[in-house]
């Protein structure tokens, strides 16, 4: 029997198969474009040998539907696949529970029902994935499916750190209230933490940075999130490729008033121009690397912004948590950019906290440790796996 993780997007669809017994991944793929003449899906699978193979598709894929239909095909033809039926299990990713999953969640109709009343809290995520979770379910009504939602590992954070300072009534009515993302790969990586360094999850503080395009910070007690940077939306926190992160909220009063900007206007401005773009007009972190060595102001000063606001942010968290056993980078970012690591250690050694300078600059393997001899806190590098953490979280709800 064989898990299969899916992460349906307005325009895309992930997925990967895993095998039951262990979670080893038998096969993995993107479909692009969907709906658009430039669609292609591409399929990386382990063939009867044991070699990695891929194929790929450009024949045009007009929706969400003939995406499941290709998926399932490629997947039957390269073998690893004999049939929908053979499956045990379907986990979907999902972005927002809201306040009404804690936990992974067996799919019925409620459960769909309450995804969709939570739409208006994830506007561009929740509905591509209510798609993916309803075509699937006609193209294997019979396989148990299973929701992981990207906020549930933070529903574990205190209302003194969940609460905003706005009217009460706000979030009574409205359920205004920070919600953080990225739980899977938080929740992920604190795992591997503590299983590499062989101490209970219980006792640990730990500090995860998921550092991408999209990047968030999570304060980690005895294996729960007890805060997290992102907050009712995935705009809050620390700077991202196109995201501002903190800002004063009264910018955006003064931008409307000066600009002529319109809620719209704003909103495209905060999400898709600013952070790392908005500093240097690039976002790709490898670039900006690249062109700050070379001497390139504007690049070295996105550079420098970036990592102040993380190294702040993981000061903030050494505080709320009472001290830190353990920082953990992960994410494209954090897991490939020894510049960023090293820049957003620099200058605490009071803290605790002494970066390996050679270690840091070596290939990471599945889990680097870059801190020096005689830091008081564990730095690790560790790659996240999102989708082996959904097959996981899948696995414990159909068995």
């Amino acid at each position: 029997m064989k898990i299969l993780v899916l992460n349906s997007g307005s325009s895309s669809l992930k997925f990967q198969l895993f095998l039951k017994d262990d979670l080893s991944v038998l096969a993995s793929g993107l479909i692009e474009q969907i709906g658009d003449a430039s669609s292609a899906a591409q399929l990386w699978f382990i063939d009867t040998s044991g070699i990695k193979q891929q194929r790929r598709q450009n024949d045009p894929v007009a929706d969400h539907r003939a995406a499941i239909k290709v998926m399932s095909t490629m997947l039957q033809e390269s073998g690893t696949l004999v049939d929908m039926g053979e499956l045990a299990g379907i986990g979907h990713r999902v972005v927002h529970g809201g306040e009404a999953f804690q936990q992974p969640t067996f799919i019925d109709a409620s459960v769909i029902a309450a995804i969709e009343e939570l739409i208006p809290l994830a506007p561009l995520h929740n509905p591509a994935n209510l798609m993916g979770i309803r075509v699937t379910m006609e193209h294997a009504p019979q396989t148990p499916q299973v929701a992981v939602f990207d906020t549930a590992f933070h529903q574990s954070i205190p209302e003194h750190a969940y609460l905003y300072a706005l009217p009460y009534a706000l979030y009574e009515q409205h359920k205004v209230r920070r919600y953080g993302f990225h739980g899977t790969s938080h929740s992920y990586v604190a795992r591997q933490a503590a299983l590499y360094l062989e101490r209970p999850m219980e006792e640990l503080h730990i500090i995860t940075l998921h550092l991408g395009n999209g990047a968030s910070a999570a304060a980690i007690k005895g294996g729960e999130c007890i805060d997290t940077s992102m907050g009712m939306t995935p705009l809050e926190g620390l700077v991202m490729g196109t995201r501002c992160g903190d800002l004063d909220p009264a910018i955006l009063f003064y931008l409307g008033r000066e600009c002529g900007l319109d809620m719209a206007a704003l909103d495209a401005l905060l999400n898709k121009e600013s952070g790392l773009k908005g500093i240097c007009g690039e976002n790709d972190m490898r670039t900006i690397s690249e062109a700050a060595e070379q001497g390139d102001a504007p690049a070295k000063l996105a550079l420098t912004i970036f990592c102040y606001r993380l190294k702040k942010y993981i000061g903030t968290y050494m505080a709320a948590l009472g001290g830190v056993d353990c920082i953990v980078f992960t994410g494209g970012i954090g897991e490939n950019s020894a510049i960023v690591r090293q820049l957003s250690c620099q200058g605490m050694e009071r803290l605790g906290i002494v970066l390996d300078g050679e270690k840091n600059s070596m290939r990471q393997e599945e889990i680097l440790e870059i801190q020096a001899t005689g830091s008081q806190v564990s730095l690790l590098v560790i790659a996240t796996d999102e989708e082996h953490e959904i097959a996981s979280q899948t696995l414990q709800v159909i068995i």
